[in-house]
């Protein structure tokens, strides 16, 4: 492949997204039937959903909700007047032949989102990425393919339509990406929006998030956009990146050759890491728009808008900076903090009861993270909210470490109880008697016990072996149950190490 090195200095690569999002409702976008994932196979339809004659389709209020606030989130311009169009799309999986979706009267348009992109050093810069609209659609069902042939890799086929008719928001960027790193930013961002929305679970594994990436590589300098290529089949973040990555090296190698660049759609290969054509790509015009007959335009009212933008939550990009200017945490710290909104919750009610922004943190972001990580299961999706410790009880904790009533580690060996059955942190300190010694005169006592009952050590350590101190002070640790003050042991035995014999 051509060095990467030749995409900075010969070409340039221009990226857009195509992201489909599945709604968050009970029922489908045009009927009754419901969105849960999985279940037997064709066990959420219904006449409407599959196109049966003389039904008629009817807008589920709540997805123009979704889609209207998940427009306002991404800075868009929510238009007064939309409507619904018929798009045709033949695929075996769509009962109607046709696809209700918006066309040239979408819901929103002209927005942006801000991504963050840390170098190797861990500098963060900025890019705004733009919106080029946001629209409503239905989704198709599902083919399974089943049996073994040689040439086709399948002798028949099973149509699930459970899918069919669930609602989906299509949101498309702006060519605005430059490379694999970019766009899965972009997307990930963008997640993280319609979580916080409450708007789609933003699942990839289940199909409720979906990226097509549309490629193109062009000399540098040169105005008109090059041949574009569109990657489907993505279905993680790293896989987004990765795919990218190598399509941006196939065409610079084929334009180095001298060979075309074809319009069409390819898959990314996960098995051998590379895209491989899938059918040339169709245009605007292979749909065949036109106005759906059977739903009347959407008009929002100003009122009814002003009350959705009412209830939108503070977004991860302003609780970003929030955390960074305010709290002064870094921007490590308040990117992992807001990745997930009900984690920036708890954390924030934590520094509300008192606790030291920086070491809430450490703590939500280590050893708490980790066990909710640890009950996280297929069947289970365990957050910080299903633990038994409470924000109050946690900034209780933290308090007492910085009080020295106790130490880090004692914290540590008491957070499991609190994890799983809850209570405030200082009865069961005190419950258990673990309040940290503090007083010199009863640590130095300990320490002259420790001296006496390892002379070899003592003096190996005299004789110039000075990291026998840590052995030292896990000794007082063990006398003492882990209670000794750390920082006061260590000035205390430093003493009485280097005191002349």
């Amino acid at each position: 492949m051509t060095p990467a090195a030749s995409i900075k200095t010969k070409y340039e690569v221009i990226i857009g997204l195509e992201t489909h999002c599945q709604l968050s409702t009970q029922t489908k976008i045009f009927s009754p039937s419901s969105t849960q994932f999985g279940g037997d196979p064709n066990s959420h339809i219904d006449p409407i959903c599959m196109g049966m004659p003389g039904v008629l389709p009817l807008l589920n209020q709540k997805v123009l909700e979704y889609a209207v606030k998940a427009g306002l989130a991404l800075n868009c311009q929510i238009a007064p007047y939309s409507k619904f169009d018929r798009k045709q799309y033949f695929y075996p999986d769509l009962p109607k032949n046709y696809q209700i979706s918006q066309y040239d009267l979408p819901i929103a348009e002209h927005g942006w989102l801000e991504i963050e992109l840390a170098d190797k050093q861990g500098k963060v810069t900025r890019k705004r990425i733009g919106i080029t609209r946001l629209h409503m659609e239905e989704d198709a069902g599902k083919l399974v393919h089943v049996g073994s042939d040689r040439l086709s890799g399948s002798t028949y086929s099973w149509v699930d339509f459970n899918r069919a008719g669930v609602p989906l928001i299509e949101i498309v960027s702006e060519p605005d990406l430059r490379s694999g790193q970019e766009a899965a930013e972009y997307a990930q961002e963008l997640r993280r929006i319609v979580r916080y929305l409450g708007v789609s679970d933003g699942n990839m594994q289940e199909g409720s998030l979906r990226c097509d990436v549309n490629i193109s590589v062009r000399p540098m300098g040169q105005k008109e956009f090059g041949t574009k290529v569109e990657i489907k089949n993505m279905n993680s973040f790293n896989a987004i990146q990765r795919a990218i990555d190598y399509e941006i090296e196939r065409q610079i190698e084929a334009i180095e050759a001298g060979e075309p660049i074809v319009q069409e759609t390819r898959l990314w290969e996960e098995g051998g890491q590379r895209t491989i054509s899938m059918r040339s790509k169709e245009g605007s015009s292979d749909y065949r728009y036109f106005p759906e007959p059977d739903i009347p335009p959407i008009e929002v009212a100003p009122e009814q808008l002003e009350t959705w933008r009412s209830e939108l939550p503070e977004l991860p990009t302003h609780k970003r900076a929030s955390y960074e200017q305010e709290l002064k945490l870094s921007a490590y710290d308040a990117r992992v903090l807001t990745d997930d909104r009900t984690v920036a919750e708890y954390f924030e009610a934590t520094v509300a009861a008192g606790a030291s922004p920086k070491l809430a943190a450490n703590w939500v972001m280590g050893d708490i993270a980790a066990y909710v990580n640890a009950q996280k299961s297929p069947d289970s999706d365990f957050n910080i909210n299903d633990t038994a410790l409470t924000p109050k009880a946690l900034a209780e904790l933290i308090k007492l470490i910085e009080a020295n009533t106790i130490s880090n580690k004692i914290a540590k060996d008491i957070l499991p109880e609190l994890l799983t059955k809850g209570g405030s942190a200082k009865a069961l300190v005190k419950s258990k008697g673990l309040s940290q010694i503090s007083d010199p005169a009863a640590i130095e006592a300990i320490i002259d016990e420790v001296l006496a009952t390892h002379p070899d050590e003592l003096a190996k350590y005299r004789s110039g072996k000075k990291k026998l101190q840590g052995f030292f002070v896990g000794q007082v640790m063990k006398q003492t149950n882990g209670q000794a003050d750390p920082k006061l042991t260590n000035q205390l035995l430093g003493k009485k190490l280097n005191q002349p014999t």
